[in-house]
């Protein structure tokens, strides 16, 4: 299901580590807040790790699974998008009154907001989707 979204080796450094193997530390590590260098060695070298969460993030390989994970998802009728929020029950804080007009942010800096956001949906389901796939099975290729 997925292994058709995540790159390929580019043969210039070998062999790469399994996807399994290296998301499962993608998701332990985001999972659990540890450093990098503090990951279990079951996941492999933590350089490994870190790198290839840093590729993922910047070729779009993160974005490209969580659009087809919420597709499938939506398709089955998983996904609730209706949302309902009531401004009466959200109080202001004390020094909300009064407070400066300054201009909104720029979108650049709202913009790592949105990754963030997307990246923890993505982190969500992934933890979900292993931990619901038996033992034996391989959930990147599932």
């Amino acid at each position: 299901m997925l292994v058709p979204l995540l790159p390929l080796s580019n043969n210039r450094c070998g062999r790469w580590r399994d996807h399994r193997q290296v998301i499962n530390g993608i998701i332990h590590r985001l999972g659990t807040s540890c450093q990098w260098r503090e990951l279990p060695e079951r996941f492999g070298p933590w350089q490994t790790v870190h790198k290839r969460h840093l590729l993922w993030s910047a070729d779009g390989t993160w974005e490209k699974l969580l659009q087809h994970v919420q597709a499938t998802a939506d398709a089955a009728g998983d996904i609730d998008w209706d949302i309902n929020v009531d401004s009466t029950s959200v109080r202001a804080h004390q020094h909300a009154a009064g407070a400066r007009n300054d201009p909104p942010l720029a979108p650049a800096a709202s913009k790592g907001a949105v990754h963030h956001a997307v990246r923890q949906n993505l982190l969500v389901f992934l933890e979900e989707t292993v931990r619901s796939v038996k033992p034996s099975a391989d959930p990147v290729a599932g």
